[in-house]
């Protein structure tokens, strides 16, 4: 018998699963029949583990519980809150943008497959500095400046870092088809 929750295996009886289980796996797989993951082509994972199907249902729900926190916090949330640590949490912010530029930067000169996460983190961490930035300004020349950061540096940088993300990410995919069929190449001839 198997210990993994998420099994599929026959030898396991269905009275043995918990309900809740068995819906959450009948929704997942609706899903997954849905958006086409049983094809060859869609598959990340080969293994097709139920893990990868449980964590995609977890942030869709997590998403859902999102929406509606979203519209209580634009009602309730003050327009105006001065914060003790506000310095300290742009400081925090920009350290770990300082970390992501730098990460993508080595990352593209060694062209390494991991260049896709950090470039497409340092991406979600410019738009997110834009936003904040302009949002936060108290006005005047310090919103214009803002704004100036945003539309001529922040913005392009965080195009450049999801360009840099889907592109690597293609060029990791087309390198692992060609060492695929180079292998498979090369075991046939030490076969033959």
């Amino acid at each position: 018998m198997s210990t993994d929750p998420g099994s599929t295996d026959p030898s396991v009886p269905d009275d043995d699963r918990n309900g809740l289980v068995q819906a959450v796996e009948q929704v997942v797989d609706r899903v997954d029949e849905r958006v086409g993951a049983t094809e060859d082509k869609n598959q990340i994972l080969p293994d097709n583990t139920r893990m990868v199907r449980w964590a995609a249902l977890l942030f869709l729900v997590c998403a859902a519980i999102l929406l509606p926190w979203i519209v209580i916090a634009a009602v309730i949330l003050p327009s105006h809150q001065l914060s003790e640590n506000y310095d300290v949490a742009w400081a925090g912010y920009d350290v770990g943008l300082f970390i992501g530029l730098v990460s993508t930067a080595v990352l593209t000169l060694r062209r390494s497959a991991r260049l896709p996460i950090a470039a497409a983190a340092t991406g979600a961490l410019l738009a997110a500095d834009a936003w904040f930035d302009v949002l936060t300004s108290p006005g005047g020349w310090d919103l214009a400046e803002a704004v100036a950061m945003s539309v001529l540096a922040e913005l392009p940088l965080a195009g450049v870092c999801v360009w840099l993300a889907f592109h690597s990410q293609e060029v990791v995919e087309q390198r692992l088809l060609l060492l695929s069929g180079q292998r498979r190449g090369s075991r046939r001839g030490r076969r033959g």
